[in-house]
């Protein structure tokens, strides 16, 4: 089995719809840390599981963005990695860390 991982800082804002009253319902941004792990039996015919460009696409589109506009979802840290391993074939495990102590992964 083979495994790559790629990390990605990006800086992107965002707010949430909460039922209750939150500071996080308000306009507000993050440097955001991705880990992006792909995994794949054989490599392709490049010797790659996903190539990292690829990997870096798809977590770029955060940069500098309105995260809301992207994530149709409510774009919780959560939400977000789920996003994110959706886009990217062979993908088992996504870490969005929002800020020192807060990370939320998705796995399968």
């Amino acid at each position: 089995m083979y495994t790559v991982t790629k990390r990605i800082e990006v800086s992107g804002a965002h707010c949430l719809r909460l039922p209750y009253e939150s500071k996080c319902t308000r306009l507000h941004g993050h440097n955001w840390i991705i880990d992006v792990t792909c995994r794949r039996e054989e490599l392709d015919a490049n010797g790659m599981v996903v190539d990292f460009t690829h990997i870096k696409d798809v977590v770029m589109k955060l940069d500098h963005a309105f995260i809301n506009d992207i994530v149709k979802t409510n774009p919780t840290a959560e939400n977000i990695a789920k996003w994110i391993h959706d886009q990217i074939p062979f993908c088992t495990r996504v870490s969005v860390q929002e800020s020192e102590g807060n990370v939320a992964i998705y796995e399968d």
